[in-house]
């Protein structure tokens, strides 16, 4: 049974660019990388680097120590009906935690072909309209609106 804890991890290179990750399950499905907690233990920053490294086949340990951030930010939502089978009886509600992750420009992206059968970057912007789930969406413009907060 799946734990109701999740991440997603915004994954985003210099220039502005999102990935985003079509899902094998569901056609025109695009969203950020996101999996739920293994353990009640298990830290959030080491499940997020995991589901990275699972479905984008990049490994956070070989990019600089502060390229993955927390967002310190958590959204509760309802999981959708299809998708309750995988969790305890009764569960309803996911609490999902938001991180991004910087990567250079160059990184290859090794989607897990059971999970996700395309990606592309996009600007953010347009990363944000794509996503299926608007909470994702809101994630992206998120970490773009502090990105520009700093910089100006």
């Amino acid at each position: 049974m799946k734990i109701p804890i999740s991440v997603l991890v915004v994954i985003y290179r210099s220039n502005g660019e999102v990935l985003l990750i079509e899902r094998a399950d569901r056609l025109n499905f695009w969203q950020s990388v996101t999996g739920s907690i293994d353990t009640l233990d298990e830290d959030l920053k080491l499940a997020a680097s995991r589901e990275v490294l699972e479905e984008t086949g990049i490994d956070i340990q070989s990019l600089p120590e502060n390229a993955l951030q927390n967002m310190h930010h958590q959204i509760e939502y309802e999981i959708y009906l299809q998708w309750r089978h995988r969790y305890a009886p009764g569960v309803t509600k996911n609490t999902e935690h938001w991180f991004s992750l910087l990567v250079p420009d160059d990184v290859s992206v090794r989607l897990a072909p059971r999970e996700h059968v395309a990606y592309q970057w996009l600007p953010f912007n347009e990363a944000a309209k794509k996503c299926f789930s608007p909470s994702n969406g809101e994630a992206i413009l998120k970490l773009f609106s502090a990105h520009q907060s700093v910089t100006h």
